[in-house]
């Protein structure tokens, strides 16, 4: 038995706007949409605001003539801001998670073509995070002087990538070429040492948090941080430095100093100001080998630092961010 086709998406409170007889011989992507033959679109969720009442009250009404077997349901979203990415997200979040989505019945069409630039991005994002169990259709109009041009055409773009042979292929090799360079170029056949890698590579690009290695004193974590930092700036996810320091070897007003810079005159000795390591390696990659061998002054401050991004220098009464 076919599956219910069901579309969801925005009013084109420009692009669907119309009045009078001439607004058949223009391209209107939501009535357009409905219009082809090979796509029979058994239920359309139209999302509009308030503005739009009048335009969509057009748009369902020459829906239901030229394809009247289309059932729409309007949800009026009142979006404070349609150009605000957190207040789309959340109302279009919100929607999904209480929308009753049924897969084994339901065959699912987001349109993104309608809604402003926001709202598209959202879409895309919520659906790719399979908050709409769904694929995405683009369309677009026909080209000057081609015949029923007011129909246009549409593509539908499915987001699960192993389909498409490929971006597959390529996704693979971008995965080889990440682990690679996280063993050091290094091939095994050790399986696993293999998923370790595997492990840490999807780590380290699909997270920003910090990291915390563990093993043996000897057994490479310091060569693997560098190489995490390179894997890193080769996908331009960070710009800075790499700095690294033994926390083994710091002790008192030099382990202070050495993470978060001091001030000139901030003790005996402190003859010039320092920057430190933190923001030596600000916008890059800082590995704290040992790092359970600092003091619990340092750890605190260093705790601070990590998770409220600020912190202060000796000797200093202004804060570094």
């Amino acid at each position: 038995m076919a599956r219910t086709l069901v579309v969801l998406g925005f009013l084109g409170t420009t692009l669907d706007a119309g009045k009078g007889g001439q607004r058949w011989d223009r391209w209107r992507p939501t009535v357009a949409l409905t219009q082809h033959e090979d796509l029979a679109i058994d239920r359309l969720e139209l999302w509009h605001g308030r503005q739009g009442q009048a335009i969509a009250d057009t748009v369902v009404a020459d829906i239901h003539d030229t394809s009247p077997e289309t059932k729409v349901v309007r949800h009026a979203l009142e979006l404070q801001d349609a150009w605000s990415f957190e207040s789309v997200y959340a109302q279009l979040h919100d929607f999904a998670r209480s929308y009753p989505f049924d897969p084994e019945r339901e065959d699912y069409l987001v349109h993104i073509t309608t809604g402003t630039h926001v709202a598209q991005i959202c879409l895309f994002l919520l659906t790719e995070a399979r908050y709409f169990p769904a694929r995405l259709v683009q369309t677009s109009p026909g080209r000057p002087g081609e015949k029923n041009r007011e129909v246009g055409t549409y593509s539908i773009i499915d987001l699960d990538l192993s389909r498409y042979d490929q971006i597959a292929s390529r996704v693979r090799k971008e995965h080889h070429e990440a682990q690679s360079v996280l063993k050091s170029g290094i091939e095994t056949r050790n399986e696993a040492f293999n998923r370790l890698i595997e492990r840490i590579e999807h780590v380290a690009i699909a997270s920003r948090e910090p990291l915390l290695l563990t093993g043996p004193t000897g057994a490479g974590k310091s060569q693997l941080a560098r190489r995490i930092f390179e894997l890193k700036k080769s996908r331009r996810q960070v710009t800075g430095a790499f700095a690294e320091v033994n926390c083994a070897t710091l002790r008192g007003d030099a382990a202070m100093s050495a993470l978060f810079g001091h001030v000139k005159g901030a003790f005996t000795g402190a003859s010039a100001d320092r920057a430190g390591l933190l923001r030596k390696a600000d916008k890059g990659v800082l590995f704290l080998d040992e790092v359970g061998e600092l003091g619990l002054d340092e750890q605190a401050m260093l705790l601070r630092a990590i998770e409220e991004k600020v912190f202060t220098p000796m000797g200093s009464d202004r804060e570094v961010r």
